[in-house]
């Protein structure tokens, strides 16, 4: 199966998880409560560079 873009969860996404993601780009190892919280927004409960790339230069710091 296929992972699910992350601009398909990202709105989805709690704002303190955002918050955090933006905080902490890159960081190797996520706190549970963002794994859930992506998960629970429809993504893996991981990340890809990818989606680091999305976090640190699309998403929007207006949520």
């Amino acid at each position: 199966m296929a992972a699910v873009e992350i601009y398909m969860w990202w709105l989805d996404l709690d704002l303190a998880s955002k918050e955090w993601l933006r905080e902490n780009l890159r960081t190797i190892e996520l706190p549970e409560t963002v794994k859930r919280g992506i998960f629970d927004a429809g993504g893996a409960g991981s990340l890809t560079d990818a989606d680091w790339d999305f976090i640190e230069t699309q998403s929007e710091f207006v949520d």
